[in-house]
């Protein structure tokens, strides 16, 4: 095989990976933001990805070894956030590939990548003075926002798999409402369950605001917006089904 030909063929296998018989509705950027050629990489790197979120979430329970030693047992399910939310979304995109999907996985997955990578960002970005008089090594520091924001993008991978139906949605918001709860307003059993941030929860951080409010408020709004782009995604999948008329214009 000449080099022209093994290069035409290197060039044939990329450009069959930018290509996928997914159906993918004609959905409006604010729902569904990664380009089509992108999205299609990920579904047929699918197993990859998997793979990648299961190493994730192995190391995200490591990093939790701590905090899982100062939680009483009975909580252990909310201590491990981001951890929970690669493995939901490897077990989304597994059972996709086995012909097994569950909407109410899709929605958990979605709902977890969404709320978890993006208060990880989002804590890192609002104590940034706080983490940088941390022990964390930078290197580390860079890691844990980066990967957290690649999260957030590959729950938009997940329309292309999922209907988001109001059922699986409902599911969704209700595990993650009660992850809120018990992380910032009623801890159930010991203190609130979040994330370690690298200050006390009542220490203020301006604008009447302490760190455990702060921290909270941003979860909750991803949550908000979780909800919000979900049932947005539902609803847009069915218009363009349908056609822009069958919802009332």
């Amino acid at each position: 095989m000449s080099i022209r030909t093994r290069a035409g063929a290197v060039v044939d296998r990329g450009r069959a990976l930018l290509e996928s018989d997914v159906p993918r509705e004609d959905l409006p950027r604010y729902v569904a933001p990664l380009p089509e050629p992108l999205e299609n990489l990920g579904l047929n790197l699918a197993w990859l990805i998997v793979a990648v979120n299961l190493a994730g979430t192995a190391f995200g329970f490591y990093y939790y070894r701590i905090q899982f030693a100062r939680t009483p047992v009975e909580m252990w399910a909310f201590v491990p956030d981001s951890p929970l939310a690669t493995l939901l979304i490897a077990l989304a995109l597994a059972a996709w590939k086995l012909d097994r999907q569950q909407e109410w996985l899709t929605a958990l997955a979605f709902y977890g990548n969404i709320v978890l990578g993006g208060w990880t960002v989002y804590v890192h970005l609002a104590f940034w003075p706080a983490f940088t008089e941390t022990a964390i090594n930078p290197a580390m520091r860079q890691f844990l926002i980066w990967s957290h924001a690649a999260m957030v993008l590959q729950a938009f991978l997940l329309h292309r798999i999922g209907d988001f139906r109001p059922r699986a949605v409902g599911v969704a918001t209700l595990w993650y409402a009660v992850n809120a709860t018990v992380d910032y307003l009623v801890p159930v059993r010991g203190d609130p369950h979040h994330t370690i941030i690298p200050l006390r929860d009542d220490a203020p951080v301006g604008l009447g605001a302490d760190a455990l409010g702060v921290a909270g408020a941003g979860a909750f709004a991803l949550l908000v917006v979780s909800i919000y782009l979900a049932m947005l995604t539902h609803v847009e999948k069915r218009r363009s089904r349908q056609g822009p008329d069958s919802l009332g214009g």
